[in-house]
């Protein structure tokens, strides 16, 4: 694969992107100054009032027409996800049709969800007025995106941006953006103008610098709990949408369908090497299943075959970094310290990090109560489906959930109950459908993504009234 290069700014320094497998380059980025984001704004500004003059059918045209051109090139993308951000092959094809799907959703809602009709004349006094509302662009959007899925979720801020009619600053993980540049060149193929979307590469200052501007509308960012403070503290009066990660429970009761249990958690675990935000995380099992899911899932565990990325049969790639397996490997001896018993994996070789199964986790250690963002699983035996619901709520955030349970009752009671801003019943918590509403419930909950969601996230109602007189 040919390494991505783009000019260095300001002192001509640059970041190298390197594969998390084998620490290979694959290309590098500019290392942006935060004096440029002066410039960066500007033109966005300029950027904004083309964007929000372009009719709603070209707008759909652009998305529609990238989506395709992505489809076409569907295989440099997939290469491309795996190089920089050391998924599967297999997950970064999968990635690479959901871009395809959230670019679309994006065209539909561009063309469908312009306002609606107010009616007026439904209360009392105002029956000689008619008007609408329409959804406005709120300008300029600061968008900022992790390196765990670099392509898809960078879409889910691109799209509705665009469909709105706003302007972007978009600042990728400087781990893993390479496939954020490749889309916006796309964008710009398919005939989006060069000046609604810009690419910000660069380091904390650089992003601080941003979300600081007087004249950004709104920052939607996804990535951890400590750069969200940092943001929220820094925006000032601006609108902020935050996905700030998980720690997710899935039940697993004693009428389920053991088997499918077993196979839908081993996948919702392990995904892109763990580093996802509703991937499994603690299971929660009755106790008369407990030992029969615990052999069978330690089984699927060992049965995953871990390590080269850009190989069609690996399940399980690299962690973004060594440093990232470190961190794992250290909270998980923190938790055997505690009292953890440990029933498969711990091996850590330089960012390849083995699938890791624990039990008997002290409710007090991190592996408890923080997202791990790692291939790491706790086991947690229950008695009672009113004891599963508060262990699951116990953490001070949360994404997904997710239950097991041929009962209708126990299902709606969890559905219900789970302090989630997804409950998955029949499934892992590692569900997401582009077109859902997404975002966490308790501490750090700010606004929603999926692609209707945050279209509406990204514009402003404007009343139109018209008070009719006599003729």
């Amino acid at each position: 694969m040919n390494s991505i290069r783009l000019p260095a700014a300001g002192s001509g320094n640059a970041i190298a992107v390197t594969s998390p497998f084998d620490g290979s380059e694959v290309g590098f980025v500019a290392d942006m100054p935060p004096e440029s984001a002066a410039t960066l704004i500007q033109i966005a500004r300029d950027g904004a009032t083309v964007s929000r003059r372009i009719p709603r059918h070209e707008r759909a045209r652009i998305l529609e027409t990238c989506a395709g051109l992505i489809d076409r090139d569907r295989k440099a993308f997939a290469e491309l996800i795996v190089a920089e951000a050391g998924k599967t092959l297999r997950q970064a094809e999968k990635e690479v049709s959901r871009c395809i799907n959230t670019l679309k959703l994006s065209a539909d809602e561009a063309r469908r969800n312009s306002g609606e009709v107010i009616p007026f004349d439904s209360y009392a006094g105002s029956e000689n007025r008619q008007g609408w509302f329409t959804r406005e662009p709120l300008g300029v959007i600061v968008a900022i995106t992790p390196y765990n899925d670099p392509l898809n979720l960078v879409a889910h801020k691109l799209g509705p941006a665009i469909a709105g009619g706003n302007s972007v600053v978009l600042k990728p993980s400087e781990l893993a953006p390479l496939s954020a540049i490749k889309l916006v060149d796309y964008l710009n193929v398919a005939g989006l103008p060069a000046n609604v979307v810009s690419i910000a590469t660069g380091g904390a200052a650089l992003g601080e610098a941003l979300v600081g501007a007087k004249d950004v509308r709104m920052i939607s960012f996804t990535g951890g709990f400590v750069t969200g403070e940092k943001i929220a503290h820094a925006a000032g009066l601006k609108k902020l949408a935050m996905d700030l990660g998980g720690n997710a429970p899935v039940i697993v009761m004693d009428d389920c369908d053991l088997d499918d249990a077993v196979d839908s958690c081993v996948s919702g675990a392990y995904w892109a090497a763990g580093q996802n935000c509703i991937g499994t995380q603690r299971i929660l099992i009755h106790s008369s299943i407990y030992d029969a899911f615990r052999d069978r899932f330690v089984a699927g565990t060992r049965a995953l075959k871990v390590g080269n990325p850009a190989l069609q049969d690996t399940d399980v790639g690299p962690m973004i970094t060594a440093k990232a397996a470190q961190r794992t490997e250290s909270v998980v001896n923190d938790a055997i310290r505690q009292g953890a018993k440990l029933l498969c994996g711990n091996v850590r070789d330089g960012s390849v990090y083995a699938p890791t199964v624990l039990e008997d986790v002290s409710f007090q250690c991190d592996l408890w109560n923080q997202e791990i963002f790692s291939p790491v699983v706790v086991l947690q035996r229950i008695e009672s489906i009113g004891e599963a619901l508060e262990l699951a709520n116990s953490p001070a955030y949360s994404l997904h959930a997710g239950i097991f349970t041929s009962s209708l009752a126990t299902a709606l009671k969890a559905a219900d109950s789970l302090e989630a801003g997804g409950v998955m019943i029949n499934d892992s918590s590692d569900y997401r459908f582009d077109a859902m509403p997404f975002g966490g419930f308790k501490y750090g909950s700010l606004g929603r993504e999926g692609v209707r969601f945050a279209y509406e996230e990204m514009t402003q109602p404007k009343v139109v009234c018209i008070r009719k007189t006599a003729c």
